[in-house]
This record gives C-alpha cells, structure tokens and sequence, in this order.
C-alpha cells in the first residue's frame, strides 16, 4: 500500500527519529518501535549499497541533519537569530538540543500536523524541556493563513528578532506547486522581521547514477511514497526560490558546510598557535613533506562519505 501526504511523513519521523536516537544525537523519548522495525527492514538493502561502494540511507540523513545544525548554529550565534520555527518537525531531537545549548537567548517552536504535535509534546514533556522558549504548536504548512497556518503562528513572535524557519525532510514528499507555494508563504512571513533565514535539505535530479538511482528507490521504499525531485541543479533551486520572494538563496554540500566547521579556529588557538611558530628549517621540512594539490584532492575523494555527497541544504533569506 502506497501512501501520500501526512501518512508518509509520519513514517518518516519514526524512522529518522530512530536514526537520530541510534548515532547519540536525540534522547530515547524521541525513538519509537516503529521507527526501529522500519529501520531494521532496510538494513539488508543499506549494508549491500555500502559493501558495493554506494550511499547509505542512514548516513545520508546523519550528513543533512548535521549540515542544517551547522548552518543554524551560525545563523544563531552570528546573524542575530533568536526565534525557530521547525515545521513538520516529526521527532527530530533538534529543538530539545538547541534549546538546551541556548536557553533563555532562544525561542524554539516545533511545529506539525495535530497528531504528530501532541506526541512530540507528551515525549518533550516527559524530557523536562517545554517552557517558555520551548514549545510545541499545531500548523499545516500548506494552509495560507488562519487557525494553524504559518501567518498565524509567526504573528505571535517579536518582528523586531531574527527568525528562522527550518524544514527537514518534507519537501520530497509534496508535488512542484505545493513547495512553490510553500516557499512563497515563508518568504512573506520572514520578510516581516529583522532577520529572516530558512533551511532545508533538498535533493536533486541532476546526478541520475546506478548508484544515486537505487538509493532513491531505497528512499521511497522506506517511505511507501513517490520521493519528488523538483529541481535540477543548485542553480535550479536558487531561481525558484527568488522566483518566490527571497532576496538571497543558495544550496550548501553538505561536505563543504563539515570541512568548514572543522577548520575553524577560535581566537585563542589563534593566537597560541601564532606564539608557537616554527622556526624557518622547521617550516621548510614541513613545506616539503606536504601534499601536492592533485594528491590532496585524491585524498579527499577517497576519504569523503558518497553518502555526505547526496546531502545539499538550501538557505534562502
């Protein structure tokens, strides 16, 4: 049985909540039975794509989840966002982190369709985390405005902050006008404050490989639902996403958004590492012990995830 709309993104949640749970991001009231027994009947086909050198389901959504960590945590801690908004949030432990990292300085609003909104309410209070900068609210993204709709919730938040709006995991699943449609009303809502982002990852047509091809047909099987791929390339998604009203847009590779993250120094290793320079015969002998730049790239080839090379994140504002 083939399912659409709200009952394939409910079984999505299970099994990703189930993932988070496993890797030691997302606390045990966030991982259900469901999402185990979903999970485990696509370990067979998971553990041959990765014998035979291909993406893996799990890792794939370990790299998008992380990558729209990272992109949010920068925007919280450098573009003056203080308010989140996650629709369809499913049991995403993101909200129970990132309000427990910031406390006071954020307000987290996890936002879904009613019967998704009242677990994740009842598991987040039995985790101790609802407040008054952590709570749980009914919306349907697809609902224009009133009672449940996006307009209604964001008219509650102060337009004088920064606001994010972040999706994961939805697009796929709603036809080409609906995400237009979609994009449109976030562009509106966050134009009203004094800093708007929105994140999501989204997946491209482009790369119609062997290999890109039967994790897709791993993707839909988990979710027993057509998997939509909208767009064709980057610059695709850029053009529809002005197209409905962002000023700014692009899409990250989710590699890319992991080595920057590791290469950032703070200020006081900085420094330490500038007191604590070679002398020049020290800096020649390294000089010439390091990689030539093809060796480098190689290097990174064979060191990066294919699964990580799936994973891009729109970031539009």
């Amino acid at each position: 049985m083939r399912m659409r709309g709200p009952e394939a993104i409910g079984i999505t949640a299970h099994a990703t909540g189930y993932v988070w749970a496993r890797n030691g991001l997302s606390h045990p009231e966030l991982s259900t039975r469901e999402g185990r027994m979903l999970s485990d009947s696509m370990r067979p086909m998971m553990m041959l794509s990765s014998v035979l050198g291909g993406p893996t389901l799990e890792s794939y959504l370990l790299a998008r989840h992380r990558t729209i960590d990272a992109l949010l945590e920068r925007a919280i801690e450098q573009d003056g966002v203080t308010q989140v908004i996650e629709i369809a949030c499913g049991l995403s432990p993101r909200g129970w982190r990132f309000a427990g990292r910031y406390g006071s300085k954020l307000t987290y609003i996890e936002a879904d369709l009613p019967g998704m909104a009242d677990r994740k309410q009842r598991a987040l209070r039995r985790m101790g985390s609802l407040g008054e900068h952590h709570r749980v609210e009914v919306l349907d993204a697809l609902l224009e405005e009133g009672p449940g709709s996006l307009a209604a919730l964001a008219a509650k938040l102060d337009p004088d902050a920064g606001l994010a709006i972040v999706t994961e995991g939805l697009l796929g699943y709603l036809d080409r006008e609906a995400v237009e449609g979609i994009w449109s009303r976030f562009a509106r809502t966050l134009a009203g404050f004094r800093t708007g982002l929105y994140l999501a990852d989204i997946q491209l047509s482009g790369d119609a490989s062997a290999p890109v091809r039967a994790f897709r047909v791993m993707l839909s099987a988990l979710v027993r639902s057509r998997v939509h791929l909208h767009f064709t390339d980057t610059r695709d998604v850029a053009g529809a996403l002005k197209r409905a009203g962002f000023e700014r847009a692009e899409v990250h590779h989710a590699p890319q958004v992991a080595a920057a993250g590791e290469h950032r120094e703070d200020p006081a290793q900085t420094a330490a590492s500038s007191e604590r320079r070679e002398d020049p015969a020290q800096a020649a002998a390294s000089s010439e012990r390091r990689e030539d730049p093809a060796q480098a790239a190689a290097s990174s080839e064979r060191r990066e995830d294919p699964s990580a090379r799936l994973a891009h994140v729109l970031q539009a504002g």
